[in-house]
């Protein structure tokens, strides 16, 4: 039989290079051309057994396929997709794939926001222990843990960030799995908070009583999936524990603590975290209680949190410059997302704010930027309709057009003392491939002023 993946990229790569290896037929089919996915396509054109069906998607692909393979990006309903389950062509992805081949633990992580933080320090803690032979982290974060599926021991442990996207399709669940939270995100996508809510819980709806739940106790998303949860080892993470909560990870004013089966400890201190915001905070001990949930010493976690300094994209520091600092948080691309950062502030802020809108609420964002006094820069696809917004709240607001344009404007009003935090609410698919080219495309524009 054959398998078919639909949308190339780095998850499309991952599949086909392991089922080529398996002597599969592998049929990978993309709306782009040959020319538009350029060197990729002559990367996976040496690979035995598969070939390409480029422009389109067509149904005959369908004819002896027994798996499909969707890529997160594509929308589950398209004809293509509704067409293989007509067919009862089993609909999969790379993600699946890996928990139902991993010969070790694996953790998975995922969240309306925090998720690429907490699963970057979860794999720091875990190698600084000494735990397992050796960690791997990937997934959502950039890298298909599939790739490494070969090398992989059952003394190692996988750390693996999960998109709703990925978790729309899987019925397997990690044997450590946590939702960070859950707030309005996706809705493009997911069509309403029920639907966006499904996905993220599928980490935790395929779990066994053996296995382990996270859920965060500061977090009404998160915490509301506690009574769905089957695993019998339900651990708790935020500024305070349940009154239920056997196990957990809380702050207890400047101390961090754990509440283990081997009783409770400090691990850390507030001061230890070397990341700004009461969020990355959470994010701190959402990790630690993930490392200690897979048997890690927190006597070690200290250490790896000190030197932990973030992830690109993630309230990362630019540059100083006339005394104005300069923040990258691209990843931002809902305005839930946005407050967490501007709430990390307490300098005077210039917010640059835009891209494409994924039909989320603005409201509660607008009224803490008057309350704060923010003034805000707007850009890109939704820049009008976020000035709008902010307008009606009586926020103060420039609108830029382009991303270029809004770099410049924040320039010329900036002073001494102020922050600049690009954290824009929204996704970058008018300018940019991703958050990340966003990004990098700021720090350029930020160290030519």
């Amino acid at each position: 039989m054959t398998k078919v993946v639909l949308g190339i990229g780095r998850q499309a790569r991952a599949t086909a290079q392991y089922w080529s290896a398996q002597g599969a037929d592998v049929i990978l089919t993309d709306q782009r051309t040959a020319d538009q996915l350029g060197d990729l396509i002559d990367e996976l054109a040496v690979l035995p057994g598969v070939t390409f069906s480029l422009g389109g998607h067509p149904l005959e692909l369908l004819d002896d396929a027994d798996e499909l393979y969707v890529a997160g990006g594509v929308p589950l309903e398209i004809p293509f997709v509704q067409a293989a389950i007509e067919r009862d062509v089993r609909l999969t992805n790379d993600s699946q794939l890996f928990l139902e081949l991993a010969p070790c633990p694996v953790i998975g992580i995922t969240g309306s926001a925090g998720k690429t933080t907490t699963t970057a320090l979860t794999g720091a803690l875990l190698r600084n222990s000494g735990a397992y032979r050796k960690v791997w982290v990937g997934g959502n974060i950039g890298y298909p843990l599939l790739h490494d599926l070969d090398q992989m021991h059952p003394s190692d442990i996988a750390v693996m960030e999960l998109s709703s996207f990925q978790l729309d399709l899987m019925t397997i669940s990690p044997e450590i799995a946590t939702v960070l939270n859950v707030t309005p995100n996706h809705l493009d996508r997911h069509g309403t908070m029920a639907a966006y809510t499904a996905a993220k819980a599928n980490v935790l709806a395929f779990q066994n009583a053996a296995n382990q739940a996270l859920l965060c106790a500061d977090e009404i998303g998160s915490a509301a999936l506690a009574a769905g949860t089957l695993s019998e080892q339900l651990w708790w993470f935020g500024t305070s524990l349940p009154a239920k909560a056997q196990y957990g990870a809380y702050q207890s004013g400047t101390a961090l603590l754990l509440r283990t089966p081997q009783g409770e400890q400090q691990f850390a201190t507030v001061t230890d975290v070397q990341l700004r915001g009461a969020h990355n905070v959470l994010n701190v001990l959402s990790a630690c209680a993930l490392a200690a949930m897979a048997g890690a010493d927190p006597a070690t976690f200290a250490a790896a949190i000190q030197e932990f300094h973030g992830v690109a994209h993630r309230l990362e520091m630019v540059r100083d410059l006339q005394d104005v600092s300069w923040y990258n948080d691209s990843i931002a691309t809902a305005p839930e997302r946005t407050l967490a950062a501007v709430k990390a502030f307490d300098e005077p802020l210039i917010l640059m704010l835009g891209g494409v809108d994924k039909k989320l609420p603005w409201d509660v964002l607008a009224q803490e930027l008057q309350a704060k006094g923010v003034k805000s820069i707007t850009f890109g696809r939704a820049g009008s309709m976020i000035a709008n917004v902010l307008r009606a709240h009586e926020a103060t607001v420039i609108e830029a057009g382009d991303f270029a344009s809004a770099v410049e404007k924040a320039h010329a009003v900036s002073q001494a003392g102020d922050v600049v935090l690009l954290s824009p609410g929204c996704t970058s698919f008018d300018e940019f491939v991703d958050f990340a080219a966003r990004g990098v495309r700021f720090r350029e524009l930020v160290n030519q002023l």
